[in-house]
């Protein structure tokens, strides 16, 4: 008997959620069940390509992956499910100089942003700025 490899990975970025799952296929990509080629914005389609262009498509025609993404705003999400896809192969090819390539383009790829929104504090508008004081 024969068992499927199921590999499941995820990705954060600010309050984006991104959760991919890889599995033996062929080369097919989704976005929230929306196939990559088509998925808009066209600027999040392209952040999304970038860990499969620098990988080569010998590592990810003979994949499958499915992401699921929640939270935050459109980019967030990209950069999201473009974490969870980049940490996916890396995983699943257990190749060192992949994560060299992609360590050297973008090290957000592999490696998360700790940087999250301040919370707001009494007495002005925002986490920082301060109702202004006029004495005239």
């Amino acid at each position: 008997m024969t068992s499927k490899r199921v590999l499941v990975v995820s990705g954060k970025r600010k309050t984006a959620i991104a959760r991919a799952v890889v599995r033996p296929g062929y080369g097919r990509v989704w976005i929230n069940r929306i196939p990559l080629e088509i998925y808009t914005p066209e600027v999040a389609r392209e952040k999304i390509k970038e860990p499969l262009v620098l990988a080569g498509e010998g590592v990810w025609k003979e994949l499958d992956i499915d992401v699921k993404v929640s939270g935050g705003g459109f980019m967030g999400q990209a950069e999201a499910a473009r974490m969870a896809i980049a940490n996916a192969l890396l995983k699943w090819t257990k190749n060192p100089k992949l994560q060299n390539i992609l360590v050297e383009y973008d090290r957000t790829m592999v490696v998360g942003d700790p940087r999250r929104k301040e919370p707001k504090k009494f007495g002005g508008p925002g986490a920082r700025a301060r109702v202004q004081k006029s004495y005239r």
